[in-house]
């Protein structure tokens, strides 16, 4: 796809949201709603494209270019609460990505995600309700609404309450289940409960994550995704048009993450972890974990990533403030300006190493090569980036109010597994 294309130049015309319209007038980045991804992922066929957790700049601009390479339509986001340990955040991700995208001259469609947008008591839906349309106000253009952490009913009407400020337009996703590894894990009648809920309030998600045996951050367990359990609640699943949101993908190997492309309705695969990594040059395996010494240290590689001294400033001051290795991500924010301090040549082959991984995952892993003309498609054949909902109402609204949702709550049997703080 180029920009000489007719069809890149139709959906450019017709496939940008409005706020990114607003925000960025005469720009040449293909910005589009989650909904525009998810649907040429479907269009594929046992796809799905990476959700690039954009901590740091480089990773932000490898996946770019990871993307172009593989001509696949991609997603770039960043959770609530890296928001406060990343100068990448929710209200700037989506002007880092139009700068960077027309400085690079990408062409393949690309949404902004605002992940993770955690609702972890009653009291923060208000909260909520002033915030989430900042976020669309400042480029995001699909959101993850995560009440996961909330009782079954609490979490269905959280997403009741802040539908209506999410634009009809935009990437949605909802999530049942904390993601915490094989402790908790999701079942089919908790995932119907909420979308069933959601669908007769003529709410039609585009995504759903589960707990489906994987955890954030660095994955130690080596349980990983449960691919049976997840192809047996997307099967559930199937009359509501729910495609499948993958959390923790870092952890998992090669092969395991084929394997959730095939067998389940997945279409989007968030991966957080193994890029923040690679962008340092820390040495990481086939899944995506990095790789420790004996004595239990991060191993950076030479002549990969930051520079050796910066390495070493890094790793002395998360040792000051007693960083155990999945906290290392608090070190981005602090650290940023010397990251974009650093000669052109480590910059470049910062963002190189994280294309060279992207483009691999894209390609020979999610299946989604040649995904960005499908996406665009999609835009051009609607004349319109507003692709409307899956699927139709199904279920009574009379069955689903409020006192209803309460009392079928209380008769599911459903194990939540131990409390954590897994937000990212």
């Amino acid at each position: 796809m180029t920009k000489t294309d007719p069809a890149f130049e139709q959906a450019l015309a017709v496939g940008r949201p409005p706020n990114i319209k607003k925000l960025f007038p005469n720009s040449r980045a293909l910005i589009v709603s989650g909904k525009a991804v998810d649907r040429g992922m479907i269009k594929k066929g046992h796809a799905m494209t990476i959700a690039a957790n954009s901590r740091n700049s480089f990773v932000l601009r490898g996946a770019l270019m990871a993307a172009q390479r593989a001509n696949a339509a991609i997603i770039l986001e960043i959770a609530r609460s890296e928001s406060n340990y990343c100068d990448v955040s929710m209200w700037n991700i989506a002007r880092q990505a139009d700068q960077a995208a027309n400085e690079l001259g990408i062409t393949v469609p690309v949404a902004i995600h605002a992940d993770h947008y955690g609702i972890k008591k009653p009291g923060d839906v208000a909260e909520a309700k002033v915030e989430i349309p900042t976020l669309f106000e400042a480029g995001i253009t699909s959101i993850a609404i995560d009440a996961s952490h909330l009782p079954d009913a609490d979490n269905l009407i959280a997403n009741l309450e802040l539908a209506p400020f999410v634009p009809s337009w935009a990437g949605y996703e909802t999530e049942v289940g904390e993601i915490k590894g094989k402790d908790g894990l999701s079942t089919p009648e908790e995932a119907l409960f909420l979308i069933k809920g959601l669908n007769a309030n003529g709410l039609h998600p585009d995504w759903i994550a589960l707990n489906n045996g994987t955890t954030h951050g660095i994955e130690a367990s080596g349980n990983g995704i449960q691919v049976e359990l997840t192809a047996r609640i997307h099967e559930a699943l199937a009359p509501y048009g729910i495609s499948g949101a993958q959390h923790g993908t870092s952890g998992n190997s090669s092969e395991k993450l084929r394997e959730i492309a095939a067998r389940t309705a997945t279409t989007k695969a968030n991966v957080a972890t193994a890029l923040q990594m690679i962008s340092w040059g820390v040495a990481v395996n086939d899944y995506g974990n990095a790789i420790m010494d004996a004595a239990g240290n991060f191993i950076k590689e030479p002549d990969k990533g930051i520079s050796p001294e910066l390495w070493e400033q890094m790793v002395a001051y998360a040792d000051g403030k007693a960083l155990k290795a999945g906290d290392y991500k608090k070190l981005n924010c602090a650290f940023e300006h010397k990251l974009l301090a650093q000669p052109t040549a480590v910059r470049e082959r910062m963002s190189g190493a994280v294309a060279e991984f992207v483009s691999w995952l894209l390609t020979d892993v999610f299946n989604a090569a040649d995904t960005a003309p499908l996406c665009i498609d999609a835009l051009t054949t609607a004349g319109s980036y507003d692709l409307g909902p899956k699927a139709d109402r199904i279920e009574n609204p009379a069955d689903w109010t409020r006192e209803k949702i309460a009392a079928r709550a209380a008769g599911m049997h459903c194990d939540k597994g131990p409390e954590g703080d897994f937000d990212d």
